[in-house]
């Protein structure tokens, strides 16, 4: 279960940067804007990892006895990409408006690291069901907070939460080898 909300939180990281952003270029906004923003990162950090364990279901069969290597290797990368945006916020795309087109954008490209790791569940002990509920709420939370937070303290926090997500992740998919190989 720790591994689960640890793994919500480092998705999430990227859903908080440009909730912050957000926060910071979009005027008015306030509960109602940092909401909507929650409600579609939330609904697409939870949908994502189920596709994701759809897509590694039909592999892990085959690919069992590499199923931790497949783990780690995602994870590292997912954790390499998000300390390099972090490093490098002008990547991180800015948010003047919460038009659907722009949130359903924001949200799939949030997310597609959810995906990713969605796959990793099908060679891990997890009930994906709860999973996908515990990263979508955590998602919504933290995209809630970075969307006020953005409104308040400006842009300082956003680009450092992007790496610290990336970190957690390459540690979890160094912890996920390490337990294959020594257990």
């Amino acid at each position: 279960m720790l591994y689960i909300i640890l793994i919500a939180v480092s998705l999430a990281m990227d859903a908080f940067a440009v909730s912050v952003s957000a926060g910071l270029t979009v005027k008015p906004f306030g509960w109602r804007q940092a909401l909507t923003l929650g409600c579609w990162f939330g609904a697409f950090q939870c949908i994502m990892p189920l596709i994701g364990l759809f897509l590694g279901m039909t592999v892990s069969q085959a690919a069992s006895g590499i199923g931790p290597y497949i783990a780690c290797a995602v994870l590292l990368i997912l954790g390499g990409k998000m300390i390099y945006e972090g490093l490098h916020p002008d990547s991180e795309p800015q948010v003047t408006q919460l038009t659907a087109p722009k949130l359903l954008t924001l949200a799939v490209a949030t997310s597609i690291d959810a995906l990713a790791v969605g796959v990793t569940f099908a060679f891990m002990e997890v009930n994906p069901w709860s999973s996908a509920l515990i990263i979508g709420v955590v998602a919504f939370g933290l995209s809630v907070l970075g969307g006020m937070l953005g409104r308040k303290i400006g842009d300082r926090v956003g680009p450092r939460a992007g790496i610290l997500g990336g970190v957690i992740l390459a540690v979890i998919g160094i912890k996920i080898l390490l337990e294959h190989l020594l257990g």
